[in-house]
């Protein structure tokens, strides 16, 4: 085979990856974003490609063997400057790798998405080192490619392949170009195959084994590995998993390896399962090989029975020797993880609800520099704008818009202060139509109570919770959000960790915007990021993390989005919620 990335040390761990896949966090989308584009008909923006990588010809920069070939993937940013998406493993000794590691990208059909890709020999001094370590300008450059995610995308295979060339020489003027002599030279070339990933919720775990391997080893016995591949629509083997290499085995009963259906088509898709014996110098021998679907294997699984293993023959694709040696599939399991949209397409809803800090902090509604002052132009507040921005998300999912909205540090006309009133002025029910209620619920609210203190967030969690508790009793499939937008932190830091904590036992996450210039340090505490859950003044610790916390400064200096910012979280707080309680949405 001649392309695994291995070598006896360092090699055999890359063998055994399970399932070689590299997910670009920064490129991708959540869940809840996803939702509220494809609401606002901003229809395939956001579609993930998986990307697979071979080469062919590369050049042979090593004296006493091939190169040791890695691919490591840019994207231009808007600046031009190149941003790395990941790297592939290392292949030893192939001038003709293919390589395991995929790459998922975010195609955008509104932005043009140019891939830089760039292949180095490594040196086998670092053969042992995570590729993630490794130095670039260590290592031998082999050539160099580019191209946009469109022109892969839009090909018939989908499979583009590029000219390698030298870096150097890529940065070339027109008048060079014309010259013959000035002209890059070939450097080998680079195919890159592009799929669009499919959202499965089926896992597939198996342990496969072999029995009465033939041994390719003359002084010693085979140290076999699986890879299995898919057979994508031109006829090409993609691999998608390999097995660890076992030594000294010829029967050997590999590690569970996992597959879904994103990875390998359907459950009907052939795939070619390949034991190898390997070797250290890259060229591995093929002890045999099944052509077998995820069904197939299923049903030898219920059998108990083996596949033999068959060899092509010199006399063509269609005549096979076939061996003595047998495949066992020893465990075949499924099991089903529910995506956030699996939950809203049974019913579940997110029932939106929101706070509003009128703490004298803010400034004198009336003056400029106030953080509550209502520009006569019709500009928008930080408390109106962190209003639209997530109220606009968060509807898409509440079928009444009907919202709970509260302030509090205000002292209403003729009261006392209060750290929970209802945004209406209503002494009786809290909700308010939509968001324009809301709005208008604050700006009336602005003219009626005078801005006070202290920051008393215990208040408002209770009252929350009380609702999403309710909702629990009576089996409502509803999932509750409250937003609490705050000037400053929170004075009462302890009843506020009791409120979160045991909220966390209830279907309620609470989303946090900081706004103005306070030193908002103290409120990451409640937000538990860092692994850290939050504890009661009783010693009880909270069940999940339900907060999330943004400063609105920050946001504002970045290019995420506020609604970006705080809904990173929510998709996972919620299906947190729901697994753990093994809550199983409507089908």
């Amino acid at each position: 085979m001649g392309n695994c990335c291995s070598d006896t040390g360092g090699g055999m761990a890359a063998v055994g990856g399970t399932a070689g896949l590299s997910y670009n966090a920064a490129a991708s989308s959540n869940d809840a974003v996803d939702w509220f584009l494809k609401s606002r008909g901003y229809l395939g923006l956001f579609s993930q490609i998986e990307l697979s990588f071979s080469a062919a010809d590369l050049r042979d920069r090593d004296v006493l063997s091939k190169s040791d070939p890695m691919l490591v993937v840019y994207m231009k940013a808007r600046d031009g400057a190149l941003v790395e998406v990941g790297r592939t493993e290392v292949v030893l000794n192939s001038l003709n790798p293919t390589w395991i590691t995929k790459h998922i990208i975010t195609y955008q059909f509104e932005v043009v998405q140019t891939l830089v890709f760039r292949i180095y020999d490594v040196d086998t001094q670092f053969h042992n080192v995570d590729v993630k370590m490794l130095k670039l300008d260590e290592q031998q450059f082999l050539g160099e490619a580019t191209c946009t995610l469109s022109q892969i995308v839009t090909r018939k295979n989908r499979s583009l392949t590029l000219d390698l060339v030298r870096r150097e020489e890529t940065i070339t003027s027109i008048t060079e170009e014309s010259n013959p002599s000035n002209r890059p030279k070939h450097c080998g070339k680079l195919t890159v195959h592009a799929e669009e990933c499919i959202n499965s919720k089926t896992t597939t775990e198996l342990i496969l084994r072999c029995s009465d391997l033939d041994c390719k080893d003359l002084f010693s016995r085979n140290d076999p590995f699986l890879v299995i591949s898919k057979i994508v629509e031109s006829g090409t083997h993609i691999p998608v998993c390999k097995t660890e290499v076992l030594k000294n085995e010829t029967k050997p009963t590999w590690k569970s390896v996992f597959l879904n259906i994103q990875q390998v088509g359907s459950k009907d898709s052939p795939l070619i399962i390949e034991c190898f014996n390997f070797n250290s110098n890259g060229k591995h021998d093929l002890i045999g090989k099944v052509q077998k679907s995820l069904a197939d294997l299923e049903k030898l699984h219920s059998s108990g029975q083996g596949q033999n293993l068959f060899l092509p023959t010199a006399a063509g694709n269609n005549n096979h020797k076939i061996l003595n040696s047998q495949l066992f599939v020893d465990k075949f399991s499924e099991s089903v993880q529910y995506t956030f949209l699996d939950y809203l397409a049974g019913g579940f809803e997110l029932n939106f609800m929101v706070a509003v800090d009128f703490t004298a902090s803010n400034g004198n509604p009336r003056l400029p520099d106030s953080l509550h002052y209502l520009d006569p132009s019709g500009r928008p507040n930080a408390y109106q704008r962190a209003i639209l921005e997530v109220g606009e998300v968060l509807q898409v999912y509440d079928s009444d818009k009907r919202f709970p909205a509260w302030g509090f540090g205000a002292r209403p006309i003729d009261g006392p202060v209060s750290h929970c009133f209802n945004l209406n002025g209503s002494n009786s029910y809290c909700e308010v139509e939509g968001i324009p209620g809301i709005m208008m619920a604050y700006t009336s609210a602005l003219h009626n109570v005078n801005l006070a203190g202290p920051t008393l967030f215990g208040p408002v969690i209770s009252n929350a919770a009380l609702i999403a508790g309710q909702s629990l009793a009576n089996h409502g499939q509803k999932y509750f959000v409250l937003l609490i937008i705050t000037d400053g932190v929170v004075t009462d830091l302890q009843e506020t960790k009791d409120a979160l904590v045991k909220a966390s036992d209830l279907p309620l996450s609470i989303l946090i915007i900081g706004v103005g210039g306070a030193d908002f340090k103290e409120m990451e505490i409640l937000d538990a990021d860092k692994g850290e859950r939050l504890e009661s003044s009783t010693g009880r610790v909270a069940s999940r993390d339900i907060v999330q916390f943004v400063p609105l400064k920050d946001v504002q200096n970045g290019e995420i989005s506020v609604v970006q910012a705080l809904l990173a979280e929510l998709p996972s707080q919620f299906l947190t919620y729901m697994r753990t309680r093994d809550i199983q949405p409507s089908t």
